[in-house]
């Protein structure tokens, strides 16, 4: 090799200004500038308002699709400081400053997506962003384009009631003809609600006139209405009523929420999240099957349902036709690996089967003849194995 194919000096490194490096990669920041990118920047300028709400700061977040390709988030919250507080960043600093956000942290913040960078990237990759917000009874307004403000901060009028509601168009050149999901982004946003109870929040659809819909979410059962919603018209034939609880322990520093039940379905359904977030496994969920196999297994022993040269059941055995739903929120969470799929949290497992555990357990002996069901059929299927 030459040495002036190898020379290397200042002159091969590439600086980039503003928000240049967002727009160069924006994989990097939202996962992809497909459809799935889109999503993500929905969710990114919807954290703040879901919070919100979550706070007791706002009573709903409304999220619409638009006839000419945008996407407009709005809450009825205090509004977004207009100003630089202690409290926090004003509006210009959170829509054009990299992670700039006000969120709690711990167990009392949710983040919708994976990545958490905030709405100023959102603002960078859109070739328009609004702001609309309402306190004090003025009406402010502000304009950007590509991540900067396109025009100073505005007095626009006199506002009725406060809130806050921010609008962008993803950048063509970006995205091209990528289009947002409906379904998928209600999927999240309903998986939300049953995550947590005090959450109103509503999509619509306005893209195709012919075509409007319009979903909204609030579930107070939490969990318990989750499990009813994953089972379907399945559970009619359900042998046991939906065990549902919740529980804080200070060892994992967080609460817990567990719902679950079996019915007649094969297949199991078993969800898990931690601080609101989807994981594929975990401790929280190493803890639940933990519990469950202890509980199933202590009680077919005392009632004679398992033998003697019986072997115990295993957590697989258990776990067929059921439905559960099992939520941690921790103030201090530690996820494995970047895209925060599993929840590493030591002591969690022993917290949630314990929980499990006591509670499956009471219920087991308080219901004999249901109990006696749910027994039977995994006593059934495991001879069968």
């Amino acid at each position: 090799m030459s040495e002036e194919a190898t020379s290397y000096d200042a002159s091969n490194i590439q600086v980039l200004e503003g928000w240049e490096a967002v727009r160069k990669r924006p994989g990097m920041y939202i996962g992809s500038t497909s459809e799935r990118g889109l999503r993500q920047m929905v969710f990114e300028v919807a954290d703040r308002a879901v919070n919100e709400v979550l706070d007791g700061r706002a009573a709903s977040v409304d999220v619409t699709l638009t006839p000419d390709g945008g996407v407009c988030v709005a809450d009825d919250g205090p509004g977004i400081p207009i100003d630089e507080t202690g409290a926090g960043p004003g509006l210009e600093s959170l829509l054009t400053q990299m992670q700039a956000g006000t969120g709690a942290g711990g167990r009392h913040d949710v983040t919708l997506g994976f990545c958490g960078v905030g709405p100023a990237v959102v603002n960078a990759l859109s070739q328009r962003m609004t702001a609309e917000v309402r306190c004090g009874g003025v009406r402010w307004v502000q304009e950007y384009a590509r991540g900067v403000a396109a025009a100073p901060l505005t007095e626009a009028g006199v506002a009725t009631g406060s809130g806050t509601t921010l609008a962008f168009w993803p950048d063509a050149d970006i995205f091209g003809a990528a289009e947002f999901s409906f379904d998928g982004l209600e999927e999240r946003f309903r998986e939300l609600a049953f995550l947590n109870q005090g959450l109103e929040i509503s999509l619509t659809d306005l893209r195709r006139p012919d075509e409007s819909r319009s979903v909204r979410f609030r579930f107070p059962g939490g969990a318990r209405d989750f499990v009813a919603f994953l089972d379907g018209h399945a559970a009619v034939s359900a042998p046991m009523d939906t065990i549902a609880f919740e529980h804080e322990d200070p060892r994992m520093a967080g609460i817990m929420e567990v719902a679950f039940r079996w019915c007649s379905c094969p297949e199991d359904r078993v969800r898990s999240f931690a601080n609101s977030r989807p994981t594929v496994d975990g401790t929280h969920a190493e803890g639940f099957r933990d519990g469950m196999t202890a509980a199933v297994t202590a009680y077919a022993r005392e009632q004679g349902l398992l033998t003697a040269t019986d072997r115990d059941f295993d957590a697989d055995r258990i776990s067929k036709s059921l439905t559960a739903v099992v939520s941690v929120k921790l103030d201090r969470p530690e996820f494995e690996g970047s895209t925060r799929g599993v929840l590493g949290n030591s002591e969690v497992r022993d917290c949630v089967g314990q929980a499990v555990q006591d509670h499956l357990g009471r219920w087991l002996k308080e219901d004999p003849e249901r109990a006696a069901a749910v027994i039977d059929r995994i006593v059934h299927g495991a001879r069968r194995d």
